[in-house]
């Protein structure tokens, strides 16, 4: 069985509410290039990115609950959108980078003490039987907030972050790329966080991402 097609307890497709979304935004084409390029932006705009959600248990990192929540970090869409990819029978995995990422607010910079992201997720996409990396993170929203270019995927090429936003200032530094996996690393990803994060209370996961990100650009 490909394990790059396959369900699995975190990339749930067979969730009725998943498979529903991935028919629905897939669009009538037959292309799987299409279909991918039509998920990608589904994923990207329709689920709002929110590093606040941020919560490394199984049912906090399924496809599913990131679509009911209709909002998750970057592995969390990450996740939702190769659920959507293997439901329209396209291969996907799941690839991870550690990154410097310039876009975040006082209370994300308070809670990490880095500006480092470790295990950045993006999606790793088979088309034309080339692997490509998709990032569907950034909301337009959050983009035009920020001053970024939005990451567009055309299903030919890779859609990484731009290192610079459009004032020209520092967006995203890629420090190294992990490896890809048919499924969550969870282990790693959870030693990972607890070696280099500070322990820190959950209160600020109670917090409002969006209205912090707009005293951020106030500054």
């Amino acid at each position: 069985m490909n394990p790059y097609l396959t369900p699995t307890q975190f990339i749930n497709f067979d969730d009725p509410e998943v498979s529903a979304f991935a028919e629905k935004n897939a669009g009538k084409s037959a292309d799987p290039v299409i279909q991918a390029v039509s998920l990608y932006y589904a994923v990207r705009d329709g689920i709002r990115y929110d590093p606040y959600s941020i919560d490394l248990t199984v049912e906090g990192l399924r496809a599913s609950t990131t679509l009911k929540n209709g909002c998750g970090w970057c592995v969390a869409k990450a996740i939702l959108l190769a659920a959507c990819c293997r439901f329209k029978g396209i291969q996907a995995r799941l690839g991870f980078a550690d990154v410097k990422n310039h876009l975040s607010t006082e209370r994300l910079r308070q809670q990490m003490k880095t500006d480092i992201f470790y295990w950045h997720g993006y999606t790793s996409i088979c088309l034309n039987g080339e692997w490509l990396k998709a990032t569907p993170a950034f909301n337009i929203e959050l983009c035009e907030k920020f001053s970024l270019k939005p990451l567009e995927f055309d299903g030919k090429s890779d859609s990484i972050y731009h290192s610079f936003d459009l004032k020209g200032n520092r967006h995203m530094e890629y420090i190294a790329y992990r490896a890809e996996f048919a499924d969550v690393p969870l282990d790693e990803i959870t030693e990972t966080f607890r070696r280099e994060y500070l322990p820190a209370n959950d209160e600020w996961r109670s917090a409002d991402f969006d209205k912090d990100v707009d005293e951020e650009i106030k500054k």
